[in-house]
């Protein structure tokens, strides 16, 4: 190794700061390799030597020991203001990656339905210069990835919305409101079932679950032994059908009502006004909560109800509303108890099993209150006076 002619003496403090600077994990690579200079020049390393060592060229490692005789060892590290590259991607180059990212790939001439940050990359490339960014022609993924997230695009994602096509949404909902308060005014403050003034309203939160699937085992399942506690079993299983599930939830009791069915069809749907009809006394109102499936408006379902002049009151949910019906939660609550992983070795012993169910639901069966947008409905109305007034 060549010996400096000239080695230079660190200012007092400037050797201890430069060290510091050396075992810094966190301090640019840049400032960390122009703080090796003045100290191998210190120990009497030559330019060549040093340049070979910090990985620069033999003027730049001179410009530094330069530096640092003029100004010190901020004067060595730091580039001085306005000095130095412009930065890599201007606030316009960074406009147009996102409205690129922002586009469908498809009116761009790529076929792909979604961005990946590959493809959005590659597209960048190609398209860079001859839109008048030529540095972006070699933009990496990272530094891609790095402005996307920035700006919060996640052009690689899709997030579903409901675009509320019902005009009469608010009516509706309203309308299922006022019955959710009549509800909760017909009990007592111990929970108690008040007497009617008039004529009963039985009042049933219904809908149709379809598609339910028997699925049968192509081999017995394992049951857990003691040294392995999972139950095991096969991938393999073989598709015996579908049932649909058609059930109320009496608002008042609590009690759950099941038809089962092949189909949902309009005649299954009168099939269960006729169990709901022989079900409750003579006189009483049936009032369903239900959305407006084509077999509840259907030919067959409004002759049905001709027969039965003032026996159901039929009350809309809105469309894209079905978060309105209570039944759906028991649904829901259905699906985590029961069917899930379930398997039969028919569908008569998934339609036994699912009747099974609700019987043992009715043996304590629980009320369902409603709590959402009751207290504050919708600026300006009263849910208590449209509650009396129908």
């Amino acid at each position: 190794m060549k010996k400096a002619r000239r080695p230079i003496i660190l200012a007092d403090g400037d050797k201890s700061r430069l060290e510091t600077l050396l075992r810094s994990k966190t301090e640019q690579a840049q400032i960390v390799q122009r703080a090796r200079i003045p100290l191998l020049r210190s120990e009497g390393m030559a330019l060549s030597d040093i340049a070979d060592k910090v990985g620069l060229n033999i003027n730049s490692v001179s410009l530094c020991l330069a530096k640092y005789k003029e100004g010190g060892v901020e004067n060595a590290l730091f580039d001085a203001p306005g000095r130095g590259r412009n930065p890599e991607i201007t606030d316009d180059e960074k406009a147009w990656i996102l409205s690129i990212a922002c586009q469908r790939p498809y009116n761009l001439g790529v076929p792909a339905e979604l961005w990946t940050q590959a493809r959005l990359t590659s597209y960048l490339n190609e398209a860079a210069e001859k839109n008048g960014y030529t540095r972006l022609s070699t933009i990496s993924k990272s530094s891609v990835q790095k402005i996307l997230e920035e700006a919060e695009i996640k052009p690689h994602k899709i997030r579903y919305y409901c675009e509320e096509r019902d005009p009469d949404f608010e009516s509706k909902m309203h309308d299922v409101l006022v019955v959710y308060k009549q509800i909760e005014m017909q009990f007592d403050d111990q929970g108690n079932i008040l007497p009617f003034d008039d004529v009963k309203i039985n009042t049933i939160s219904y809908d149709e679950k379809p598609g339910i699937q028997a699925i049968a085992n192509t081999s017995p399942d394992r049951m857990p032994i003691v040294t392995n506690g999972y139950r095991q079993r096969d991938y393999e299983y073989k598709r015996l059908g579908t049932l649909s599930l058609l059930a109320g939830i009496d608002l008042l009791t609590g009690e759950a009502i099941p038809l089962i069915s092949e189909t949902h069809k309009s005649s299954d749907f009168i099939s269960f006004l006729s169990l709901l009809d022989a079900k409750y006394p003579e006189g009483e109102i049936i009032r369903l909560i239900l959305d407006n499936h084509s077999a509840h408006v259907s030919k067959e379902t409004k002759e049905f109800l001709a027969t039965k002049p003032g026996r159901f009151i039929f009350v809309f949910t809105p469309k894209h509303g079905s978060w309105l019906n209570m039944i759906e939660s028991f649904f829901s609550k259905m699906t985590r108890q029961m069917l899930k992983d379930i398997c039969v070795l028919s569908k008569d012993e998934m339609e036994e099993r699912i009747y099974q169910y609700f019987d043992e639901i009715n043996q304590d069966p629980v009320v369902f209150r409603w709590k959402y947008k009751m207290k504050d409905f919708s600026p300006g109305e009263n849910l208590e006076n449209d509650v009396k007034a129908s």
